[in-house]
């Protein structure tokens, strides 16, 4: 998001009323009046001394706590244990790996890396490999500073997974959250259903000029922290949340049962359907309702978000929302998204709902269609009052995707064609971008992942190259995390790390996930448990990005509802939900006031106004999601997996 202009004197617990602003993104949510945040822009935090933790050159300086960096999680029994050192010091230090109860159980010697291009900070690492004995509370010490406490076991990411997924559920729009489901701090009633002001989102008119009728979009989840609803944004990550299913239908070994009927947080449990595809489909329905309708102007084309008419005050729970909602001009990107997500959909819903899975399908078609009928009309960057503008004038990426997910669940050679003969095709580069990778603007790799692995009417030869082009990015980002100090398999071009950094790594990461699944080459699986490494806290910051994991966890990240920073009476975000991270571009008044000068991961701060650094989004907690699964699943002893 950019910009947010909240008045500092905005009242605390001011739930209804708006405040004078709102909330964005650069590319998706504009350019707005940023206001001063009165106490969100509080002094800096105090400095690392250099005798402490080295020559750390970045400014502004900030409280890491130890210098000392690990997975705050933990380290799975038979995977790569890693970790970095801030140090002055130009020789080897001696590093000592101390169980709970304070004895030593492993040492060795550290290796300097030199200065650390992404945080500027003197570095060495350390591994601990070796050590493969189960238990709770190690730490590592060097030179009289401790670590934070972390595992070593099998069974880490496996609530990760589940409240990665909850997120979903807490963010749902048209339906009241259960208690029972999430806990009494994070209930409330049904958002922007019936009974809200101006019918919700019931009964919406679009803006001025682009329809002369109203729709009934209900349903899908809030976006970020603002309360919007964007298809672009909405197909990345509900078609992630169907892969993460997807993937245990197609790898062996992979384990579908923590996904299924019974075992998530979700009201639809005990109906006899996986529980990640009743989530999945709350989000599919509402995509199905933004297509415009049979006899309009532009059937078959898909309304490009909906929102407020104005940017929604902060903070406001949804239910409390009291402002028109309203419908935007149909893009050719949220069309293809619509598309690609419902034809996804149609083969994975076949089983359990083949009237639901005909519609999606029959949808996906009409929509492919209509895309190419309209293959130019592209979302306003400008189009940003009110909510994000997700613009996108590029969208060869979004017909690769839809054309490869029609052609799997259908075998029709329209869309065989479509797809190779796409110039992304082969162009590893375009569908795997070397920094930013995978995004809601880029989604050409999800197609060429699931031609890759699930099963479909390519040719050996033809399925031969598209795995290769997999593979291929997954060196890549094999090769960055091996050459980077903290492990993280993300290079963006000019080191600048990108609004959402993290989602980018985690991307990044289902890459290389998927390149394991292909080959089972340990390089690939090395690279995907570093990138954890870096989210959960083995980062320059010493920060764990998830909230509730890690003795250092974000827990201010930027929301309407989980405000607890601005009216203690609100609550914080729940665990599972991840920050955005690292971004160098400072797009908000706090992370300019808080960050100016900082090295690349280092322009980080968890305030609930730094929504440039701190935003969370449907679209960054859906990889979250998927590599926890995949990792829970390593830990289960699933370590020899292909994909079939």
């Amino acid at each position: 998001m950019l910009g947010a202009a909240v008045t500092a004197a905005l009242a605390l617990g001011a739930l209804t009323a708006p405040a004078a602003g709102a909330v964005g993104h650069p590319a998706r949510h504009g350019a707005e009046t940023a206001a001063r945040h009165g106490a969100e822009t509080a002094a800096r935090h105090g400095a690392e001394t250099p005798a402490r933790h080295g020559a750390e050159t970045a400014a502004p300086a900030a409280d890491t706590g130890s210098p000392v960096r690990v997975n705050q999680v933990g380290y799975l029994t038979h995977g790569p244990k890693k970790g970095t050192v801030v140090t002055g010091a130009t020789k080897p230090l001696t590093w000592r790996l101390r169980a709970a109860d304070g004895t030593v159980r492993a040492s060795g010697t550290t290796t300097p890396a030199g200065i650390d291009p992404s945080s500027r900070q003197h570095v060495h690492t350390f591994d601990f490999s070796e050590v493969t004995d189960a238990g709770a509370g190690y730490t590592i010490t060097i030179g009289g500073e401790k670590s934070e406490p972390f595992t070593i076991g099998d069974h880490l990411y496996g609530s990760l997974r589940d409240d990665a997924l909850a997120y979903f559920y807490h963010n749902r729009s048209g339906i009241k959250i259960d208690a029972k489901l999430v806990g009494r701090q994070y209930a409330r009633p049904a958002g922007h259903d019936r009974t809200a002001a101006h019918r919700g989102d019931t009964d919406v008119p679009c803006v001025r000029g682009v329809c002369d009728y109203r729709r009934n979009v209900s349903g899908g989840w809030y976006d970020a922290g603002d309360q919007g609803k964007y298809v672009v944004n909405g197909g990345i990550s509900v078609a992630q949340l169907m892969s993460a299913y997807e993937r245990t239908r197609t790898t062996k070994g992979a384990d579908a049962a923590p996904l299924g009927d019974g075992r998530l947080r979700v009201p639809e449990r005990g109906n006899g359907v996986p529980d990640i595809l009743d989530e999945a489909r709350w989000e599919m329905e509402f995509l199905l309702r933004m297509q415009v309708p049979q006899g309009k102007p532009l059937a078959g084309m898909a309304f490009h978000k909906v929102h407020d008419k104005q940017w929604t005050g902060f903070p406001t729970r949804p239910d409390r929302d009291t402002q028109q909602r309203e419908l935007h001009k149909p893009s050719t990107a949220a069309t293809l998204n619509l598309a690609a997500a419902a034809a996804q959909s149609a083969r994975l819903w076949r089983p359990y709902d083949p009237d639901f899975a005909a519609r999606c399908l029959h949808a996906a078609r009409t929509a492919w269609n209509a895309a190419k009928a309209h293959p130019t009309m592209y979302a306003s960057d400008k189009d940003s009052t009110g909510g994000g503008a997700y613009g996108d004038r590029n969208v060869g990426d979004e017909f690769y995707w839809a054309a490869a997910e029609l052609f799997i669940t259908t075998g029709d050679h329209a869309y065989a064609k479509a797809v190779l003969g796409s110039p992304l095709h082969h162009d590893v580069a375009a569908l795997f971008p070397r920094g930013g990778g995978m995004s809601w603007s880029q989604v050409a790799g999800l197609g060429a992942l699931d031609l890759a692995t699930v099963p479909n009417k390519l040719t050996a030869e033809q399925r031969a190259d598209v795995r290769a082009m997999v593979t291929k990015a997954a060196d890549r980002y094999a090769s960055d995390s091996a050459g980077s100090a903290y492990g993280v398999p993300y290079a963006p071009k000019g080191g600048a790390y990108e609004w959402g950094s993290n989602s980018q790594v985690l991307n990044n990461m289902i890459v290389l996930a998927t390149a394991h699944d292909l080959t089972g080459k340990p390089r690939y699986l090395d690279a995907v448990l570093r990138g954890m490494d870096y989210v959960l806290g083995e980062n320059p910051l010493n920060q764990s990005y998830v909230t509730g994991y890690g003795e250092r966890n974000a827990h201010n990240q930027h929301h309407r509802f989980w405000a607890h920073q601005r009216d203690h009476r609100l609550p914080h975000p729940p665990p599972g939900s991840l920050a955005g991270g690292p971004n160098s571009g400072l797009q908000d008044p706090v992370a300019k006031k808080k960050l100016k000068g900082c090295a690349p991961a280092m322009c980080y701060t968890d305030d609930l106004m730094a929504f440039s650094t701190n935003e969370i989004t449907i679209n960054w907690n859906a990889p979250l999601a998927w590599i926890a699964a995949y990792l829970d699943d390593l830990g289960n002893g699933s370590t020899d997996q292909s994909v079939s």
